[in-house]
């Protein structure tokens, strides 16, 4: 089929789909424990080429049985990630936009208003370039459906079972509930657990978090470690369209 195609284009179309395909494994690793894997392996490699060079005859040797081994290590080290890639192409969203579209800011921000003012607490993770699947695998409970205030509100009414925890929003879609996040050491400051969660994960990750306070009614957004507090609906809505 492709027999007529010059040998030159044959070669672009070969060096662009491998481009991709690389792009796109990086995204999926970056961010996440996958990433320190493939860092370890590569300083193996580094070392087994030097052990080679320096006449290192046993080190050599083991990491040489060690490599032959190599694919069957990579299959049971990233199983979990082999499958969700394969589930991402199958259902055409491997090259979606991360990014919480404009209906999906103002879901979020009416439903926050509305917690805020019925003094709910809540705590919503909006996943950006740093994928967040140890997380969602590691301790939540998996969603994945259509992003709503009535949703969001309904996880975190006070009697719900996936109340107690973080939210997870991953391109668009609400992926999980009652997710544990790792808690920041508050130094000098008074925060509660949902404020320290939203610190913990920001200084983990590029993600932006939101809190609403139960005790306050306030809105807060952590980023980066940092922490913007009693903002209202409009400000919200500023950040929220600025960062995502």
């Amino acid at each position: 089929m492709f027999d007529n195609i010059p040998i030159e284009w044959r070669d672009l179309l070969d060096i662009g789909v491998v481009s991709v395909l690389l792009y796109q494994l990086i995204q999926m690793v970056r961010g996440s424990r996958a990433l320190a894997v493939l860092t370890g392996l590569g300083l193996l490699t580094l070392l087994y080429f030097f052990s080679r060079a320096v006449g290192l005859y046993t080190l050599s040797w083991l990491l040489q049985h060690i490599f032959s081994s190599i694919f069957i290590l990579i299959v049971v080290i990233f199983q979990s990630d082999i499958r969700q890639a394969l589930g991402e192409m199958g259902t055409h969203r491997l090259f979606r936009k991360k990014q919480l579209m404009q209906d999906g800011v103002e879901e979020v921000v009416m439903a926050c208003v509305e917690m805020a003012r019925l003094r709910v607490g809540a705590l919503i993770v909006v996943e950006r370039s740093m994928r967040l699947g140890d997380m969602i695998k590691r301790e939540g409970v998996r969603v994945d459906a259509q992003l709503s205030r009535q949703l969001l509100m309904n996880i975190f009414y006070p009697k719900a079972p996936l109340h107690d925890g973080a939210v997870v929003i991953s391109r668009g879609r609400l992926m999980a509930a009652a997710c544990i996040l790792p808690l920041a050491v508050a130094k000098g400051q008074s925060f509660g657990t949902r404020h320290r969660a939203a610190l913990g994960v920001t200084m983990e990750s590029d993600a932006v978090v939101i809190v609403v306070s139960e005790e306050r009614g306030e809105i807060s957004v952590a980023m980066k470690g940092e922490l913007m507090r009693a903002l209202d609906a409009g400000r919200l809505r500023e950040v929220l369209n600025e960062v995502l």
